[in-house]
Order: C-alpha cells, then sequence, then structure tokens
C-alpha cells in the first residue's frame, strides 16, 4: 500500500507579498480555490493509497488541520518539525513513523505541498508505472519532461532503461542548476529530465540507505521521535534532539550515492511555482499575455501579472511587469527580475518589520483575526470564531478590550461571570481580568475588538487553559 508523504514546510518568500513566513505559499490558492496543500492531496484521489501523512512547522499546524477539515480530506498524522532541516530529515521521521511497532512497511510518495500539475491523469500514471521499480527495492526519482531550456531547476541524466516499456531508467547522475547554454544542451540532448523533488521508495529501504550513507540523520531522527509527544493528531519529535541533526536533501544525502536509484519520466504540466514568472507561466492569458486576477484594469500592457486582493488596480502601457497588492503591501517587478523578491524580504526581516511574517489577516486554530486599524495606544480587530471554536481563558496585564458582536452569538467568560452577547450587543473585557470567548452556534461568530492601553503585542497573553494545547 502506498502512503502519501506530503511535505508542507518552507517560508514561500519568492511569492511575497502574498506568500508570508506564517502562511507561505503552500496555504494559498494561487491556480484556482484550492490552495496548493488541497489540490496536493485531492490528486491522490486517482491513486490506491492510505490517507496522506503531512510534515509541517509547528507554526503552521492549525492551518494544515484546518485546510484538510474544510476540503473533507482525511490523513493518517501530522508530524511537526521543530525546526527545518530540509527533505532528508523531515522524510526520515515520516519513514520511522510508518514503520513504528506493528505498522506495515509501506511504499512512501513523497510530494511537496506546493507544487502545481495540470495533468492528474498524467501524474497518477507515473506514480502507478514506479510501483513495480519500488516494490523491487529501488529508490525512484520522478523526472519531469523539460519543456524549455530551464535554468531554475536541477537536472536528473538518465542511464540505462530498466524495463522493456523504456519508461524507468537508471539514474547516471544529479547535476546543479545550469547556465542558458548547458540548459539548451541538456534539452538537445534527450537524456535529462528536471529533478521535481517527487519520490516513490519503500521506506524500510530509504532507512537502510540514509543508515549507510547518513547515519548521523537517521540516529537524530530515531531519538527525537523516541522522545516525541502526542497531541491530538500532532507529533511533536523531541526539540532540542532535532536541533543537532544535520540540515540535508535527500539527493545529498542518498539518491546521489545509492546504486539503486531510479528515475521514471513525467509529462504531466509540472511546475514549482517558485517565482511569480512561474505563476504567470501556468495562469491563463488574455490575448495581450496578460494574467489579471481580482479587481484589475489592464489598458495597452502585455505579457503582465496584475493580481488585486481587494483595491482596483489599473496599468497603463507596461511590459512584462508583475503588479501584486496585499491587505498590507503592494510589489512592482520586472518579470525577470522577480527572483531578487528574496532580497526585500531579507530587508523587511532585517528592519524587523511585520510584513516579512504575516499578513494582516492571521489565522487561528479557532479562526481568524484582521488588523483593521491601530494607533499610539489603540488597535481595532475584525475577529472570526469557527462554530463550536473557543479561545483560550486568557488575561493580558497592559489592555482592555471592548467586544461588539457583528453576526452571531458569542458566550463570554469574563470573571466569575459566563453570558452571552448577540448580534449589536457589545461587552468590556477590564485590563487584568480572566475571560474567554466562545462561539456556541451553527454560524460563523463575528465580531469587532477594540484595544486600549499601554501595549497592545500579541505577547501580553497568560493563557491558563487551552483546548489547542498553547498554554
Amino acid at each position: 500500500m502506498i502512503l502519501p508523504v506530503v511535505m508542507a514546510g518552507g517560508s514561500g518568500t519568492r511569492l511575497w507579498p502574498l506568500s508570508r513566513k506564517l502562511f507561505p505559499k503552500q496555504f494559498l490558492p494561487l491556480i484556482d480555490e484550492a490552495s496548493m496543500l488541497q489540490s496536493t492531496c485531492a490528486r491522490l484521489q486517482g491513486i490506491e493509497s492510505q490517507p496522506p501523512l503531512l510534515i509541517c512547522g509547528d507554526d503552521h499546524r492549525f492551518i494544515v488541520a484546518e485546510q484538510l477539515r474544510e476540503a473533507g480530506i482525511g490523513h493518517s498524522g501530522i508530524l511537526l518539525e521543530p525546526v527545518g532541516r530540509n527533505t532528508a530529515p523531515a522524510v526520515a521521521l515520516a519513514a520511522l513513523r510508518a514503520t513504528a511497532g506493528d505498522e506495515e512497511d509501506p511504499l512512501l510518495l513523497v510530494l511537496a505541498a506546493d507544487h502545481a500539475i495540470k495533468d492528474l491523469a498524467a501524474f497518477q500514471a507515473a506514480v502507478m508505472r514506479s510501483v513495480p521499480q519500488a516494490d523491487a527495492g529501488k529508490l525512484v526519482t520522478f523526472g519531469i519532461v523539460p519543456t524549455a531550456p530551464e535554468t531554475g531547476y536541477g537536472y536528473i541524466r538518465k542511464a540505462q532503461a530498466l524495463n522493456a516499456d523504456g519508461n524507468a531508467f537508471a539514474v547516471a547522475e544529479f547535476v546543479e542548476k545550469p547556465d542558458q547554454a548547458t540548459a539548451e544542451e541538456y534539452l538537445r540532448s534527450g537524456d535529462f529530465y528536471w529533478n521535481s523533488g517527487m519520490f516513490l521508495f519503500r521506506a524500510s529501504r530509504y532507512l537502510e540507505e540514509l543508515a549507510k550513507f547518513r547515519p548521523d540523520i537517521l540516529a537524530a531522527c530515531e531519538k527525537a521521535l523516541r522522545g516525541a509527544s502526542f497531541d491530538v493528531d500532532f507529533v511533536r519529535p523531541a526539540k532540542e534532539v532535532f536541533l543537532a541533526c544535520a540540515d540535508e536533501s535527500i539527493d545529498y544525502a542518498v539518491m546521489e550515492h545509492t546504486r539503486d536509484a531510479v528515475v521514471v519520466p513525467m509529462g504531466c504540466g509540472w511546475s514549482d511555482l517558485g517565482s511569480w514568472s512561474a505563476l504567470w507561466e501556468v495562469s491563463e492569458k488574455d490575448e495581450q499575455g496578460n494574467s489579471a486576477k481580482g479587481d484589475v484594469i489592464l489598458q495597452d500592457s502585455r505579457n503582465c501579472f496584475v493580481q488585486s486582493d481587494g483595491k482596483l488596480i489599473a496599468t497603463v502601457g507596461l511590459d512584462d511587469v508583475v503588479v501584486v497588492e496585499s491587505d498590507d503591501a503592494i510589489l512592482v517587478a520586472a518579470k525577470d527580475r522577480v527572483q531578487d523578491i528574496k532580497k526585500v524580504v531579507e530587508r523587511l526581516k532585517a528592519e524587523g518589520r511585520s510584513e516579512a511574517l504575516l499578513h494582516r489577516k492571521v489565522y487561528r486554530p479557532w479562526g481568524c483575526y484582521d488588523s483593521v486599524d491601530k494607533g499610539e495606544r489603540f488597535q481595532v480587530k475584525r475577529i472570526v470564531v469557527n462554530p463550536g471554536a473557543q479561545l483560550s481563558l486568557q488575561m493580558h496585564h497592559h489592555r482592555a478590550e471592548h467586544w461588539i458582536v457583528v453576526s452571531g452569538t458569542a458566550m463570554v467568560t469574563c470573571g466569575e461571570k459566563e453570558f452571552l452577547v448577540t448580534e449589536n450587543q457589545s461587552t468590556y473585557i477590564p485590563l487584568g481580568e480572566v475571560h474567554r470567548l466562545e462561539n456556541p452556534g451553527s454560524i460563523p461568530l463575528e465580531l469587532i475588538e477594540v484595544q486600549s492601553g499601554s501595549y497592545l503585542g500579541e505577547d501580553d497573553i497568560v493563557r491558563l487553559e487551552d483546548r489547542y494545547a498553547r498554554v
């Protein structure tokens, strides 16, 4: 049986301002209404497999769980990396988890949550073609049939065919991202594929090869899982142990050294959506080559990518330009310079600006809040609490809060009192008072919160009880 392993980590700086450290691109609906994570899990429906095992960072755990719930997608657990250590340790954790106790030894289908695939049938067919190789103990990597001399991807060079159908090959070598002339030669030769970072192998075989070539990584992951804690669907490996683990990719740790590496070609309209120009390439375009999303007016503009998250964007006389508006930032860039966006994010981080980390709208396990306005001693938020959800029992040292219910019904705990607040009613939470907000209804609870005080930071929260284990 196949166990999909979906890696949903990463910070996604190259698609700023929509992608942020605390809400990176895998959680965004970049192609259609579904997020990249939801689309990745949905494309597994044509493959006979177990529910996917998810791997993500601790900061993203509730986003992952909520997006799977929204899409009605089951899962086999969510592994929480205490810190990012690349793909070799992440998959080692998954393989150890999949073979723990009396569990079977499944084939692991390793996928990234932020890849786009147009031809689902071709993707699923390539996966099924690779099963005999994985069953035979090979470590399969999927090579994307190149359609252009791409310099932004690593490549895999094939060797001899391993079957009569000629759809599985031994791996001759992995090569780094080439320059333009080399990429053109790779394309002409027909012997090279783009390195997709997708794999299929038996869990035990990956662990055997990791023990052979990087026993330090395997030992660290084994020790981290032995000290793991469990929180509902979340598995938390021991942090201090995992911090000492090497940062290494599967390619460097195993695939470049094993004698059992196999590449299976896959022509499925694949893209890793690593930049705004890559997203423009896979998006629908008008007759002038423009891709427009949201409230956009294009006048005498060509080959542009323009996306509005709310405000009207009008362009006049632009060629090969990217314009992206989010709730708190606007990006304007030449389409051939979008790789430099990471330098902007680095500057934002160096200056300690929140735009590098999160959006104005922030997701929490109970719902979300949107920071509408902020001054020296006040802050206004729009809060949405999901049906049946509740915030932690908490208090603040430096601020008081006023809550005005706009829609739905709130169950409020304030000190020793517990009472309902309905639409068009309000209540006041004094500074230092223990309180809790809950939605007992069947529709989302929406309210406006006005905070006032000497300090309004999110770290001024003392949690006393919390169903989401954040105390």
